[in-house]
């Protein structure tokens, strides 16, 4: 026998086997026997399960094609003269070409020229010059469901002995028999006997594989076949894009939704290969079967194939994979917050270490079926399909998200979920850090990676998930505790209900955690009792004991001594503070820099926007240790500062942040305070001493001493006016308003009540805003957030200042100098006409100093009364009786 007939028996014996591995179901056996079946069935995209006998992979096509191309070879080899191998890529240096073409060359002779001597002639001279490519596994690739045989030859490496017949020399129905047989194929995404890719695809190029090959047709096809195949090629080409698709998309860095994507784009494919099957059981059982029945079969095929196509190509074009605008690259570089975080974490800034393209995945993937699901919604079909592709892909997402509803916990490897995790910040930052990055930047929301439906609830979503993480870390949530009733996709009806019950029961997990075990409510009130000085007889024990430490430059403190004696003074017996359960918390701490200059650095921080004291608080994070050129004369009392330990979870409402404000407060109070003593201190002085209390014979000399005696009262009256509004008009108020809304009252004044039992309607984030509220109303009223009212305020405190000390400790001996009854008591001194002179010069400039600043406090708090503040003008009027002329 010849090789040429050898060889056509071999491919008419093994052509059936191959069809009979493919065709395995009870419909597709009845096709092989000749039945026919119905239009309808055969129009229907089939979306069911095949059993493991009807599919033919690609891995089982490749080895069939090889036993028989081996075969064919190992006779060719037999009458040949010489060998001539066929040089293809190494698997170091590119792609080695498969066989795969080959079979579809030597197997496809015998139905269309029978067994004519012609054909046998043919045969004979192609078997003369063997052609043996080799295949081979391409290096490890990092898809993980990549195809690791090398790409099989293009039909261009074909010998021309191997060439089949041109397609003018067949007949109209050989040429449809063919092109039929080319089709299904392509189909698979192989090359044909005729039909070929385009010249500009390169299927090792992964561009390329992705936007899909372009083939194209021999010349002398009949016009009648030729649109019709044209037409059915789309569907080649989408499945072969679709292929590249799922192998590039399943890639580690597009993330789990992409992942789920992919799976359910392989089990549309697989459910494909399983219709070509069937179509190649057609072709060869029934004569009826024509490139018209073809193309009517895979109608509906083709349209999901396209959807599946346009899909792809537009999520591969938002992660760069495909062309895309400059401006649109440039744009998407947003990575710095992912450098900074790995290299707090011990990253390099290595080439490769992190992508500087911004990924399509997660929220922005379901974001794109969801988008694409409302444009196609009048579409019946499209819309079945992106239902089943939104809610298979939705559900890692929703995985992740009952993960943190419930258990407040993220498990994203891939960073792709809606809340961004800062895994370097740590809780016990809280105790030094002033801007409390723990709570505010540790959870933050991927606003541009959030999924539509969940733009309306994100804010709960990240609230519910963050309250949630702090009673588990606090032993309040049993996070082995699975989940269950829960929505896993995210067209589930009672999606937002899971939400927000998730996040009633966080906040209500949270509040009691905070309210009634860790008694929030009683450290407010510590809070209140150390800070706003509102029963203070502990601490005028403090100064009073501490009195001559306090006297000392605040750089030659002992703060160990004057902790010692503020433990004292707590545990005093009969003290209010002895019975405080929280004593042990507070601490003395000595400030380096004096208050007034403090809060203007503070101010000049928050630049034009005063009205927002808390971002200047925030931005300037350690004013204790920028000391200044003055710094080291402050004196103990004025650099004097308490601090307060708060455990967490409190911490998260009692903050740094906030404990600063308790601090400027507190200084502030005690700073009239200690003014007040002065005054009252010389007030002592002057009615103690021999030279006030006597009448002296100089009628100036004792009007001088009225003025005296007035102006000192003048600022004991304005200090004592200071005080009084700051305590009684500004914090106890304000105090009293956070009370109510903490202990749920409600605007007013009725208490919200669910079947007789209180109810607290708050959020723990509104609960801490309201905190802050407090604080920074009590700071803008106290006058501490003007720069042009602490000025102000900061001279007359000074005045005061000097006009005590001075009248304490020198005035009494230059009044007896300046008196001609009492100068001969001064030990060898004698009258001193001028130190009257003098005396009436310091009183008068004293005078005018207080007087003047007086009256611009006064305008400038009629000023910010009108723009800022109405509760300025009770301080207004009580200042006015101070400020008018005697």
């Amino acid at each position: 026998m010849s090789v040429s007939d050898r060889r056509a028996n071999y491919i008419s014996a093994s052509r059936p086997r191959v069809a009979s591995n493919r065709v395995a179901d009870p419909e597709t056996a009845a096709l092989r026997s000749g039945a026919s079946p119905k239009q309808s069935e055969m129009l229907q995209f089939r979306y069911k399960a095949v059993s493991p006998q009807s599919r033919l992979s690609r891995e089982q096509q490749q080895s069939a094609t090889d036993r028989r191309a081996d075969r064919i070879a190992g006779v060719a080899n037999e009458k040949a003269h010489g060998q001539i191998r066929h040089a293809t890529k190494d698997s170091t240096g590119g792609h080695n070409r498969g066989e795969r073409p080959e079979r579809s060359r030597s197997k496809r002779v015998s139905p269309l020229d029978g067994g004519s001597p012609n054909a046998r002639k043919k045969e004979k001279q192609q078997a003369e010059t063997p052609w043996n490519p080799q295949a081979s596994l391409i290096p490890h690739s990092t898809a993980p469901l990549a195809t690791r045989v090398s790409v099989p030859p293009l039909a261009s490496a074909l010998p021309q002995s191997l060439q089949p017949p041109s397609l003018r020399e067949l007949s109209a129905d050989a040429q449809e028999r063919a092109i039929l047989e080319d089709l299904l194929f392509t189909f698979m995404g192989f090359e044909g006997q005729y039909i070929h890719y385009h010249g500009s695809y390169d299927p090792s190029v992964e561009k390329d594989r992705l936007t899909g090959p372009v083939f194209q047709l021999p010349t002398g096809l009949d016009p009648t076949l030729k649109d019709l195949t044209l037409s059915t090629l789309k569907l080649a080409t989408h499945y072969s894009a679709l292929e590249a698709f799922v192998e590039v998309q399943s890639r580690a860095e597009y993330g789990a939704v992409s992942h789920a994507l992919c799976a359910t784009i392989r089990k549309l494919l697989k459910e494909f290969l399983v219709l070509v099957a069937q179509l190649e059981g057609e072709l060869l059982n029934n004569p009826n079967f024509t490139l018209h029945v073809l193309h009517l079969h895979t109608i509906p095929t083709s349209q999901c194939l396209a959807q599946l196509y346009s899909l792809g190509q537009e999520l591969l074009r938002r992660n760069g994979l495909l062309d895309q605008d400059l401006d649109e690259s440039i744009d998407d570089f947003d990575d710095v917050d992912n450098i900074l975080e790995q290299l707090r974490e011990g990253g390099d800034l290595i080439p490769g270490a992190m992508s500087s393209k911004k990924i399509c995945k997660g929220g922005n993937v379901l974001r794109l079926l969801t988008e694409r699901l409302a444009t196609f919604s009048g579409d019946p079909t499209t819309k079945a399909l992106l239902e089943r592709l939104l809610r298979d892909a939705s559900r890692p997402y929703m995985t992740m998200l009952n993960e943190w509803l419930h258990h407040g916990g993220i498990k994203d490897p891939h960073g792709e979920f809606l809340v961004k995790e800062q895994k370097w910040i740590k809780r016990e930052k809280l105790e030094e850090d002033y801007t409390d990055e723990y709570w505010e930047k540790r959870y933050t929301i991927r606003d541009n990676e959030v999924p539509p439906q969940l733009d309306t609830v994100k804010d709960k979503v990240l609230l519910a998930g963050k309250y949630l993480n702090v009673v588990r870390e606090c032993g309040g949530v049993d996070v082995s505790k699975a989940v269950k009733d829960v929505p896993k996709t995210l067209d589930d009806p009672r999606f937002l209900d899971n939400v927000n019950a998730a996040y009633t029961y966080a906040n209500a997990s949270l509040l009691n955690l905070l309210l009634t075990k860790n008694s929030l409510t009683t450290r407010f009130r510590s809070l209140k009792h150390y800070f706003f000085l509102d029963r203070s007889d502990f601490f005028s024990i403090f100064l009073e004991i501490a009195n001559s430490e306090l006297q000392k430059p605040a750089k030659s403190v002992n703060e160990g001594k004057l902790q010692s004696l503020l433990e004292l003074a707590l545990r005093q017996p009969g003290s209010i503070a002895a019975q405080e359960p929280f004593k042990e918390d507070v601490k003395v701490r000595m400030n380096k820099v004096g208050l007034t200059k403090w809060l203007m650095q503070v101010v000049s921080v928050s630049g034009i926007d005063q009205d927002n004291p808390e971002a200047a608080i925030e931005k300037y994070q350690a004013p204790s240790t920028q000391g200044g050129e003055d710094d080291g004369k402050i004196l103990a009392i004025d650099a004097l500062e308490l601090d307060y330990l708060v455990p967490f979870p409190l911490s998260l409402v009692i903050s740094r942040k906030t404990v600063l404000r308790y601090q400027l407060i507190f200084r502030h109070t005690l700073s009239l305070r200690h003014h007040e003593g002065l005054l009252v201190s010389s007030w002592l002085a002057q009615t103690q001493s021999e030279a006030w209390k006597h009448k002296s014979s100089s009628r100036q000399l004792e009007s001088w001493k009225r003025r005296a005696w007035n102006l000192r009262s003048k600022m004991l009256i304005f200090i004592q006016q200071l005080l009084y509004f700051c305590t009684a008009e500004v914090i106890e108020p304000n105090w009293q308003n956070l009370m109510d809304r903490v202990n749920g009252t409600d605007a007013d004044g009725s208490e919200v009540t669910v079947n007789g039992t209180k109810q607290v309607n708050r959020t723990v984030d509104e609960l801490m805003q309201d905190h802050v509220d407090f604080l920074d109303t009590c700071l803008k009223e106290c006058m501490l957030t003007q720069a042009k009212l602490l000025k102000v305020h900061h001279r007359l405190m000074t005045c005061c200042h000097m006009y005590a000390t001075w009248a304490t400790d020198t005035l009494s001996r230059n009044i007896m100098l300046a008196d001609p009854d009492m100068a001969s008591r001064v030990e060898n001194r004698e009258y001193e006409p001028a130190r009257l002179d003098k005396l009436e010069d310091t009183l008068k400039r004293v005078e005018d100093h207080f007087n003047r600043h007086l009256r611009i406090l006064m305008d400038s708090l009629n000023y910010y009364a009108a723009t800022e503040s109405v509760v300025l003008l009770k301080l207004a009027h009580a200042l006015s009786a101070i400020s008018k002329e005697d």
